[in-house]
C-alpha cells in the first residue's frame, strides 16, 4: 500500500529532478551563447609583442652538461614564483640529452638548480608535464623519438614509468617508428595525448589509465597544409581550453628541410576537428632566428606570455591586457 509519505517523498524528487534538469538546460544555453559571442580566435591569442629583447634562457655555452638546450622546455607559474624543466646536452660528451630545472621570481631571470642534471638515468627531450592530483607527470621524447612517461611528486625527482602504449583504433600498437612531440591535456577524466610522426601531421590518443593509449582515429587529426606556412611540418606544442574553445599551438615549416619554423595557431570545438588561423604564422619565420619554435603560453596573472623555447628561450606578450584566469585552463 502506498502510504501518503511514499507518495510525498515521490512527488518532492519528481520536483528536485525537474528543477535540476532546468538548471542544466540554463546552464548549457548561457554557455552556448557565451561561445557564439566570444570571437574564435580572441586577440589575447594571437597578437603578440618582444615582452624582452633578449633571450631569457639558454644553454651555458661552456663545458658543462647542459652547454646547448634545445625544443621544447616547459614553465609553470606557481604561485609567486615560476618553475622550468628543460633539457640540456654537451655533444663533446655524449649525444644523450638530459634533464635540467631552473626557478625564477618572474619568469624573465632564472636560476639553475645546481651544476648537474636531475634526471640521467635516460634521454629527455621535448618535455610536457601535467600537474594532476599533486603528481608531477612528464611526456618527453625519449632516444630515437619515442615518446615516454616519467613522474614526481615534488618536480625534482623523476621515475621513470617507460614508453607510451598507443595503439590503434582496432587496439594493435600503431606500426613501429619515432612518435614524439607529446602534448597532454586532461579533462573530466580522461588524458588527451596529442603526438606526431616524422613531423607530417599530428595524432590524438586518448587513455583514463596512463597505460593504454587509443587513437581517437587512425587518420591525423591535424595535417600538412594547405598553405605554404605549414607544408612540410607540423608539431603540436601546447592545448589550452579558454572561453569555452581548444586551441593548439604548433610549430611548422615551409622547407622541405626544416630550415625555419613558424608559430601556429588552431581551434577546435571537440579536440578531434581543428581549424587553422587563417592569420597564421601568428610568429612568422624571423630571418634572424629561423629555427625559433617550441612555442607555448604560461598566463602571468595579467596577460599571456609566449614561451618560444627552441634553440634558445625567448618570451613574447600578448597585446591584451587583462584576461580572467578562471576561464583559461591547461
Amino acid at each position: 500500500m502506498t502510504t501518503a509519505t511514499d507518495r510525498f517523498a515521490k512527488r518532492s524528487f519528481t520536483r528536485i529532478a525537474a528543477a535540476l534538469f532546468t538548471v542544466v538546460i540554463f546552464v548549457t544555453r548561457v554557455c552556448a551563447a557565451e561561445l557564439q559571442s566570444s570571437p574564435e580566435f580572441p586577440d589575447e591569442l594571437v597578437h603578440f609583442e618582444p615582452l624582452s629583447t633578449n633571450i631569457v634562457f639558454s644553454g651555458t655555452g661552456t663545458d658543462t652538461w647542459d652547454q646547448k638546450i634545445r625544443e621544447r622546455s616547459w614553465i609553470v607559474r606557481d604561485g609567486d614564483s615560476w618553475r622550468m624543466w628543460y633539457n640540456g646536452y654537451n655533444p663533446s660528451r655524449t649525444p644523450t640529452h638530459f634533464l635540467g630545472y631552473a626557478t625564477s621570481d618572474d619568469g624573465l631571470l632564472w636560476k639553475r638548480s645546481g651544476d648537474e642534471s636531475i634526471y640521467d638515468k635516460g634521454w629527455i627531450e621535448d618535455i610536457c608535464i601535467v600537474k594532476d592530483a599533486g603528481t608531477f607527470y612528464m611526456f618527453s621524447e625519449g632516444r630515437d623519438d619515442i615518446a615516454h612517461l616519467l613522474k614526481s611528486k615534488n618536480g625534482k625527482h623523476w621515475e621513470a614509468q617507460g614508453n607510451l602504449d598507443i595503439r590503434n583504433v582496432d587496439g594493435t600498437p600503431i606500426k613501429p617508428g619515432p612518435y614524439g612531440t607529446p602534448t597532454v591535456f586532461v579533462e573530466n577524466g580522461v588524458w588527451n595525448l596529442f603526438y606526431e610522426r616524422d613531423d607530417a601531421a599530428v595524432w590524438l590518443a586518448r587513455s583514463k589509465d596512463l597505460k593504454i593509449w587509443t587513437n581517437v582515429q587512425d587518420e591525423p587529426v591535424l595535417k600538412r597544409g594547405p598553405e605554404e606556412y605549414d607544408k612540410f611540418a607540423v608539431a603540436c606544442n601546447q592545448v589550452i581550453k579558454h572561453q569555452g574553445r581548444y586551441y593548439a599551438y604548433y610549430h611548422a615549416s615551409a622547407k622541405e628541410k626544416w630550415t625555419e619554423w613558424s608559430t601556429c595557431l588552431a581551434v577546435s570545438s571537440d579536440l578531434q576537428h581543428w581549424k587553422k588561423f587563417s592569420g597564421n604564422p601568428i610568429l612568422p619565420v624571423n630571418p634572424d632566428d629561423p629555427k625559433r619554435s617550441s612555442a607555448f603560453l604560461v598566463y602571468d596573472g595579467k596577460r599571456f606570455r609566449l614561451y618560444a623555447a627552441h634553440p634558445n628561450v625567448k618570451v613574447f606578450v600578448s597585446r591584451k591586457q587583462e584576461i580572467p584566469p578562471n576561464k583559461t585552463h591547461n
